[in-house]
C-alpha cells in the first residue's frame, strides 16, 4: 500500500422502493443511486499501528476507533495505516457518509472485494456513477444513460435511525421502480417513482417535512435514503445556487449545499 487520498462522495437515493423482506429481516430494495460532487476526504499512509483522526465540520461524534467503518475495512484487509478523515457530510443523514468512507478506503488500498459484509451501502459506494441497487444492496447495475442533475441537499439536523424507519414501514412488499428510461425525460420518470421510507421518517422526525417544503421551488423534491437529508432537483447551477442562498438565509442552522451529480452529460 502507498500513500493515497480518496474522495468519498455523498450517495443520493433519487428513488427508493422497498419491495420485500427476507426471513432474516433484511429488506429488499429497488433504488436509483447517484453520487454528488460534495463529500468527505480521506488520506491514508502506511503505518505500523492503526490510527484514525477525524476533523471537519461534522467530526463531532464520529468514532476514531474500531467502531468506525473505515477502521473495520482496514482491519478486515489486515492493513495497518494512519488515516485522516475530513467529515464534510452529516452522519446518520441518509446520504451514505460512513459507507462512502469505507468504500473510499477500500479503493485506496486496492481491496474493493472486501466490501460485502461491511454494510448494505458499501458495495454501491465503490462506484461513483449512477447505479440501480436491488436485492439487499448486493445486486448492482450501472446506468450510464442517467444524466447529471443539479441538486440542493438540505439536512435539518435530525438524526433518523435507519432501523426505526424500516421498522415503522407498514407495507414491505411495494412495487419496484418502473423500467428505467434509456433516454428522454428522466425528470418525469423520477416524479413517478417514490421513496417508501419518506413517510415513516417524517413520522419519526417531522422536521423533514419542513426541509421538503423549503425545496418548494425545485422541479422535484424528495428525501434520500432513510433520512433526514432531502434533495431538490433544479434546472441548472444558477437556480440551485439561488435556492441554496435562499434556504441558508432562512435556516442558518441547517446544512444546505448546491451540488451536481456524476452521470451522463446532457447533449
Amino acid at each position: 500500500m502507498t500513500a493515497a487520498t480518496e474522495f468519498a462522495p455523498a450517495k443520493i437515493n433519487l428513488a427508493l422502493h422497498v419491495t420485500g423482506q427476507q426471513a432474516n429481516g433484511y429488506h429488499l430494495l429497488d433504488s436509483l443511486v447517484v453520487f454528488a460532487d460534495v463529500g468527505d476526504v480521506l488520506s491514508v499512509l502506511p503505518a505500523e499501528r492503526m490510527s484514525l483522526t477525524v476533523d471537519g465540520p461534522f467530526s463531532s461524534g464520529v468514532p476514531e476507533d474500531a467502531r468506525n467503518l473505515v477502521w473495520k475495512a482496514l482491519d478486515r484487509a489486515g492493513v495497518t495505516a494512519e488515516v485522516s478523515l475530513t467529515k464534510n457530510l452529516p452522519h446518520g443523514a441518509g446520504i451514505g457518509g460512513g459507507s462512502s468512507d469505507a468504500a473510499a478506503i477500500l479503493r485506496a488500498i486496492g481491496r474493493p472485494d472486501l466490501a460485502p459484509g461491511l454494510g448494505a451501502d458499501v458495495p454501491v459506494c465503490l462506484g461513483q456513477g449512477p447505479q440501480r441497487m436491488q436485492g439487499i444492496g448486493d445486486v448492482l447495475t450501472d446506468i450510464p444513460t442517467c444524466p447529471r442533475f443539479w441538486l440542493v441537499l438540505v439536512n435539518p439536523g435530525a438524526h433518523v435511525p435507519t432501523v426505526d424507519v424500516f421498522g415503522a414501514l407498514i407495507r414491505k412488499d411495494n412495487p419496484p421502480m418502473d423500467s428505467l428510461p434509456t433516454k428522454g425525460d428522466w425528470l418525469a420518470w423520477l416524479a413517478a417513482q417514490r421513496n417508501d421510507l419518506q413517510d415513516p421518517a417524517i413520522a419519526y422526525a417531522p422536521v423533514i417535512s419542513e426541509a421538503l417544503a423549503a425545496l418548494e421551488d425545485a422541479q422535484l423534491a424528495r428525501m434520500s435514503g432513510s433520512g433526514s437529508t432531502c434533495f431538490g432537483i433544479y434546472p441548472d447551477k444558477d437556480a440551485a445556487s439561488a435556492a441554496q442562498t435562499r434556504i441558508s438565509a432562512s435556516r442558518p442552522d441547517w446544512w444546505v449545499v448546491a451540488t451536481q451529480t456524476f452521470g451522463a452529460e446532457i447533449s
